[in-house]
C-alpha cells in the first residue's frame, strides 16, 4: 500500500528535478496563481459581511459577535473563505519553492485583480488614475521580484533565528490586545487593517520557516511552536480582516495587506533569516527604490472606491429595497 505525501514532502520532490532558478520561477508563477484565488476571495466575503452587516444592523461601526457568527450562515462568504484557503495553499507551497524576499510582494497583483473586479460590479470605468497607480504597482514589483530572484538565496535556518521571530510575533500580540482592548471604540478600518498586515506577514514568515524544518525532517518543539505562532496569527488577523471589511471596502483591506504584509515579512527575511546577505549595495538600493514605487502605486490605488460591493450586498438584501410605488 502506498504511503501518501504531505504536501512539504510533495513539495521537495517536486524541487528535486529542478535547478535553483527554475524552483524560484515555479514559485512566482504558483504565488500569483495564489493571489487571483486571493482576490476573488476577498471580494467575495466583503460581501458577506455586508450582508450579514444588514442582517444585524445594530451595530454598523464595528463587527459585534453576532454578525461573526452570522458570516458563517452567508454562502458568499464561505465561498470566499473557500477561495482564501485555495490562496493559502498556492502561498504555503509558493514559499517552499522560493526564498520570501520573492514570494511575499507578488500579493500586490491581487489589490489590481481586485480593483478591476470592484469597477466591475459598480459598472464604472478605471480612470487615467487608477491605471497609472496599477502600472506603478506592477512595474515596482516586477522590478523588486526581478531583482530578488537574482539575489536572494534561501540561507539555512537556526533555531536562534526561530525564536527571535517567535519573540517578535509574542510582542505583536500583546501589543494588538492592548491596543484592542483600551482604543477598540477609535479604531478604524485603516487601524485593523496595519495590525492583520503585520500578523500575516509573521504567519507567512513562520510558515516558512515550518515548511523548511519539516522538510530538513526536524520536528522539535520549535516546529510547533512555529504551528501555534501561524494559527494564533492567522486567526486574530482574520478576525481584524473582517471587522475592517465591515467599515471599508476590499481594495483598503488588500491594499493595506499587500504593503504592510510584504514590507514587514521582507524585513524580516532581510534582517533575521538572512536572505539578501549576498546582495550587493546597488541591489538593497533598488529593493528600497522598486518598493517605494509599488507603495505609492497602491496607495493611490486604495483611494480608487467605486460603490463598494458593500453597498451593492446591502442593496440587493430583502431588508433594504424599497417597496414599489403604490398606483394610485
Amino acid at each position: 500500500m502506498p504511503v501518501p505525501l504531505v504536501p512539504t514532502e510533495v513539495t521537495d520532490t517536486i524541487a528535486q528535478f529542478l535547478d535553483p532558478v527554475a524552483r524560484k520561477n515555479l514559485g512566482i508563477a504558483v504565488a500569483l496563481a495564489g493571489t487571483v484565488f486571493l482576490a476573488l476571495g476577498a471580494q467575495l466575503q466583503h460581501r458577506g459581511v455586508g450582508k450579514a452587516s444588514m442582517m444585524r444592523p445594530g451595530d454598523q461601526q464595528k463587527m459585534s459577535l453576532g454578525q461573526l457568527l452570522a458570516l458563517l450562515r452567508r454562502p458568499s462568504w464561505l465561498l470566499g473563505t473557500l477561495l482564501l484557503g485555495f490562496a493559502i495553499v498556492l502561498q504555503l507551497t509558493s514559499l517552499g519553492l522560493a526564498p520570501l524576499l520573492v514570494v511575499q510582494p507578488l500579493g500586490v497583483a491581487a489589490l489590481v485583480l481586485s480593483t478591476v473586479v470592484d469597477s466591475r460590479l459598480a459598472h464604472t470605468r478605471l480612470d487615467g488614475t487608477v491605471l497609472r497607480s496599477v502600472a506603478l504597482s506592477v512595474g515596482g514589483i516586477v522590478i523588486f521580484v526581478s531583482i530578488a530572484a537574482v539575489y536572494a538565496t534561501d540561507r539555512p535556518i537556526q533555531p536562534p533565528q526561530v525564536v527571535i521571530i517567535l519573540i517578535l510575533l509574542g510582542v505583536v500580540l500583546i501589543a494588538c490586545g492592548l491596543i484592542f482592548t483600551l482604543l477598540r471604540a477609535r479604531l478604524t478600518a485603516v487601524a485593523y487593517v496595519l495590525g492583520a498586515g503585520v500578523l500575516y506577514a509573521f504567519v507567512a514568515t513562520l510558515a516558512k520557516l515550518t515548511i523548511t524544518q519539516l522538510v530538513a525532517g526536524d520536528l522539535s518543539l520549535l516546529t510547533l511552536l512555529c504551528v501555534g505562532g501561524v494559527l494564533t496569527a492567522a486567526i486574530v488577523g482574520g478576525v481584524f480582516v473582517q471587522v475592517a471589511y465591515s467599515t471599508g471596502p476590499p481594495n483598503l483591506v488588500i491594499a493595506g495587506l499587500t504593503v504592510v504584509d510584504p514590507l514587514v515579512a521582507v524585513g524580516i527575511g532581510i534582517v533575521v533569516l538572512g536572505e539578501a546577505s549576498q546582495a550587493p549595495l546597488y541591489a538593497l538600493i533598488a529593493f528600497v527604490i522598486a518598493g517605494a514605487i509599488a507603495a505609492y502605486g497602491v496607495v493611490g490605488l486604495s483611494r480608487h472606491q467605486p460603490q463598494s460591493t458593500l453597498a451593492i450586498a446591502s442593496e440587493s438584501t430583502p431588508e433594504t429595497r424599497r417597496p414599489p410605488r403604490q398606483r394610485r
